[in-house]
C-alpha cells in the first residue's frame, strides 16, 4: 500500500532567482562529505605517529565512516518525508560540524573512531536529503543542470580531499583535516536556512519575500492529509534492523577482504549473513504494508535502468579514483596536493557533459544519450589501460577528460530519470534508495578492484634475492616496496614495483571499461525511450492536477 502524493508544489525556479543560490548551499553540503571521505587517507601516518594508533585502528578510521554512512542513509529518506527534508538536511549539516570539531581535538585513536562513525551518519542525511529538494527548487526543464551541479560537488570533493588535506598537514597539526569542516559547515547551515524552500512558517521571512516567493512559501507550508498520515504510520523498525544489520555485514566484509582476501572464513561467513539478511529485508518489505524503503519504484523502469546505470558509473569511476591516485603519487612521483591537481582533468570533463547532456536529451532521448556516455567513458578508460612506464601525465589528463566527459553524459540523464520517476512525497525513500544501492556498488567495486590490482601487482613484481621481511613490504603495496628500495638502494626493485603496479591498474581499467560497454548496451535496450517517458509524464499530470484542485 502506498501513500497518497502530496500536493504538487510550483517550482522554485518559475518563481524565484534564489533557485541558483539554494543549489550553491545544497553543493556545499554535499561538497564536504566528498572531501571528508578522502581527506582523512593523506592524515593516517601522522594519525598513527601522534596517537600511536596500530593498524587496525586506522582501519576503522576509514571503515567507520564507511559503515555508518551506508548503515543510515536508507531510514534517512523515510524520516526526511516524514518530518521534512530541509529540517532533517540541516541536523545532518549541524550534526557533521560538530563532530569535525570533535574530531579536531581528540586525543585517542578511539575518539577519532568515533567522530569519523558520527560524521558518516551527517553524511547519510546529507547525501539522499540535498538531492530530494532538487525537484523542490527546480522545474523539470532545468532539473539535469542542477543535478549535474551536485553530482560534479560530490565528485569534486574525492580527489580534492588529498589536495586539501595535504596543505593543511603541510602547514597545520592533523586536527587540522578535521577543523577545517567547521567554517564550511557553518556557512553550509547558514545558507540552507535562508534559501532552502521551508516546510514551516516565517513571518518575519515572509515580509522581506518577493510576491514570487511569497506564492512558493504559501503553497510549501501547506500540511495536507497525507502530510498527517505519512506522519501518523507506524515505522518498520524490523525492516531498519534487518537493513542495517546487512549493510553492516555487507560493508564489514568488504573491509576485511584487503588484509584477509575474499577466500579467508570470516569474509565468507560475514558475506553469507549479509546476503541472508537483505534477502530477509527485501522479503520484509516486499510484504509490508507502510515499509522502509518502496521496492515497487523498481517496477518504473526509469527508476530501475537509471539506477543501475549509475550503480555502473559510480562503479567505474570509484574504480578510476582508486588506482589514479596512488599511479600519480607512487610512480609519478607527485606529492598529495600535487595528486590533486592532477586529477582535476576528470571533473573537467564531467562539467563540459554537463553543458553538452542540457542540449542533447531533449534532441536525442536519455536512451541514446546514456549509451553514448558509457561508450566514451569505456573508450576513455580503455586508453587509459595502454599506460606503461613511459607514459606521461599528459597522456594521464588526456585519458581522464575522455572519462569524465564519458561519466557526466551518462551519469545526469540517469539521474534525471531516476529523479522524474519519483512520487512527490517520496523523494527521500527513492534518493536514499538510490544512493544506498551506489554506496554499497562502490563498496562492493572497490573491494573487487583492490583484489584485481593486488593480483596483477603480485603477477609482475620480482623479490628475488631479498629478505623475507624486505620482500613482504614490498609486495604489500607499491609504497612499501619504494621505502625498502630507498631504505636498500635497489633501484631494480623499484622499477620492477612500478611496472607492476601499472600492470595491475591496466587491468583494473580494463575491467571498468568492460563493465562501462556492459552498461551502455543495457542501456541501449532498456531504457525506455522519449515516447514512453513522455507518456508516463502526461498520465502522472492529471493526479497532479487533481491534488492540486
Amino acid at each position: 500500500m502506498s501513500l497518497p502524493n502530496l500536493p504538487a508544489l510550483p517550482s522554485y525556479s518559475s518563481v524565484s532567482p534564489r533557485r541558483w543560490l539554494a543549489l550553491a548551499a545544497l553543493t556545499l553540503s554535499v561538497l564536504i562529505v566528498g572531501l571528508d571521505g578522502t581527506i582523512i587517507n593523506v592524515a593516517l601516518p601522522t594519525l598513527a605517529g601522534d596517537l600511536h594508533a596500530d593498524s587496525a585502528q586506522l582501519q576503522w578510521i576509514g571503515g567507520g565512516y564507511l559503515l555508518a554512512l551506508s548503515v543510515a542513509m536508507l531510514p534517512v529518506g523515510l524520516l526526511g518525508d516524514r518530518y521534512g527534508h530541509k529540517r532533517l538536511l540541516l541536523w545532518g549539516i549541524a550534526l557533521f560540524g560538530l563532530a569535525s570539531l570533535g574530531g579536531a581535538f581528540a586525543g585517542s585513536p578511539a575518539t577519532v573512531i568515533a567522530a569519523r562513525a558520527v560524521l558518516g551518519l551527517g553524511a547519510a542525511t546529507i547525501m539522499p536529503l540535498s538531492m530530494a529538494i532538487l525537484p523542490r527548487v527546480f522545474a523539470k526543464e532545468e532539473l539535469p543542470k542542477a543535478i549535474a551541479v551536485w553530482t560534479a560537488a560530490t565528485a569534486l570533493g574525492m580527489p580534492v580531499g588529498p589536495l586539501v588535506g595535504g596543505w593543511l598537514l603541510d602547514h597545520f597539526w592533523w586536527g587540522s583535516v578535521f577543523l577545517f569542516n567547521v567554517p564550511v559547515t557553518v556557512l553550509a547551515l547558514a545558507a540552507g536556512l535562508w534559501l532552502l524552500p521551508s516546510e514551516k512558517k516565517s513571518t518575519a521571512a515572509e515580509k522581506k519575500r518577493t510576491a514570487a516567493d511569497k506564492e512558493y512559501a504559501a503553497a510549501d507550508k501547506q500540511r495536507s492529509p497525507a502530510d498527517k498520515e505519512r506522519a501518523a504510520t507506524p515505522f518498520d523498525a524490523l525492516g531498519t534492523v534487518l537493513s542495517a544489520l546487512g549493510i553492516t555485514a555487507l560493508v564489514y566484509g568488504t573491509i576485511l577482504i584487503p588484509r584477509d582476501g575474499w577466500t579467508d572464513p570470516a569474509v565468507l561467513a560475514t558475506l553469507v549473513a549479509a546476503a541472508a539478511l537483505l534477502t530477509g529485508f527485501v522479503v520484509r518489505e516486499r510484504r509490508h504494508p507502510h515499509p522502509l524503503v518502496d521496492l515497487k519504484l523498481f517496477a518504473d523502469r526509469r527508476f530501475l535502468w537509471g539506477t543501475l546505470i549509475a550503480v555502473f558509473v559510480n562503479f567505474a569511476v570509484m574504480g578510476i579514483l582508486f588506482v589514479v591516485p596512488q599511479y600519480l603519487q607512487a610512480v609519478l612521483g607527485h606529492d598529495s596536493f600535487g595528486t590533486g591537481i592532477r586529477v582535476l582533468p576528470l571533473i573537467g570533463g564531467l562539467m563540459a557533459a554537463a553543458t553538452a547532456s542540457e542540449a542533447l536529451v531533449p534532441r536525442l532521448g536519455a536512451r541514446t544519450v546514456v549509451p553514448l556516455g558509457m561508450a566514451i567513458l569505456a573508450g576513455g578508460v580503455f586508453l587509459g589501460a595502454t599506460t606503461d612506464l613511459s607514459s606521461g601525465y599528459g597522456f594521464t589528463a588526456l585519458w581522464l577528460s575522455l572519462t569524465g566527459l564519458g561519466f557526466g553524459l551518462a551519469v545526469v540523464p540517469a539521474t534525471s530519470l531516476v529523479m522524474g520517476s519519483l512520487p512527490d512525497g517520496n523523494t527521500g525513500q527513492g534518493t536514499s534508495l538510490l544512493e544506498t544501492v551506489q554506496q554499497l556498488g562502490g563498496v562492493l567495486g572497490v573491494a573487487g578492484l583492490g583484489s584485481l590490482l593486488g593480483y596483477g601487482y603480485l603477477a609482475r613484481l620480482t623479490t628475488d634475492g631479498l629478505p623475507a621481511t624486505a620482500a613482504n613490504a614490498a609486495r604489500d603495496s607499491v609504497s612499501g616496496a619504494d621505502e625498502v628500495a630507498r631504505r636498500l638502494h635497489d633501484t631494480g626493485l623499484a622499477g620492477s614495483a612500478h611496472e607492476a603496479f601499472v600492470h595491475g591498474m591496466n587491468l583494473v581499467l580494463t575491467a571498468c571499461g568492460i563493465i562501462s560497454l556492459l552498461a551502455a548496451v543495457l542501456a541501449a535496450i532498456y531504457l525506455p525511450s522519449r515516447s514512453t517517458a513522455s507518456r508516463k509524464v502526461a498520465e502522472a499530470e492529471p493526479e497532479h492536477a487533481e491534488s492540486m484542485a
